[in-house]
C-alpha cells in the first residue's frame, strides 16, 4: 500500500522531508544504522527522505561492514597475541572517520536542499 495515501502517515511536509534527508545523512556518523531506519520507515512518506536516505543507506553499509568485520577480527587476533589485531582496528577507526567526514559534507547540502551524490557509492539499494 502506498503510505501516500494512507491517513495514518501522512506525507510529509517540504519542511518535514528535507529534515528527515538531513537526519539520513547525519546518521552516518553511526553508521548505516539510522540511515537504514528512516529508508525503511519514512522513505514511502516523502520523495526526497526516499532518495537521500537511500544514497545514505548505500554510502554506509559497506564501511560499516567493513569496519565490525576488522573489529572482530581485531578482537580475535587480540585474544590470540595482545597488540596483533591494533593495525585492523586502526583501518576501522580510518573508516569511520572517512564515513564522518562525508556525512556531514552530504547533510550540510541536504539541509541547504540539494540533494547529494557520494563520489563512491556502490548504489546496490534501488
Amino acid at each position: 500500500m502506498n503510505n501516500f495515501t494512507n491517513p495514518a502517515k501522512p506525507p510529509l511536509s517540504p519542511a518535514e522531508d528535507k529534515q528527515w534527508a538531513f537526519l539520513a545523512h547525519c546518521g552516518g556518523i553511526l553508521g548505516c544504522i539510522p540511515s537504514a531506519l528512516i529508508y525503511k520507515f519514512m522513505a514511502a512518506r516523502g520523495p526526497f527522505t526516499a532518495q537521500e536516505s537511500r544514497e545514505a543507506l548505500n554510502f554506509t553499509l559497506p564501511p560499516t561492514i567493513a569496519a565490525v568485520a576488522l573489529n572482530i577480527i581485531a578482537l580475535i587476533l587480540n585474544l590470540i597475541d595482545p597488540g596483533a589485531g591494533t593495525p585492523l582496528s586502526m583501518l576501522a577507526l580510518l573508516l569511520w572517520v572517512g564515513l564522518t567526514v562525508w556525512s556531514v559534507i552530504a547533510a550540510i547540502q541536504v539541509n541547504k536542499g540539494n540533494p547529494y551524490r557520494y563520489a563512491w557509492n556502490l548504489r546496490r539499494i534501488k
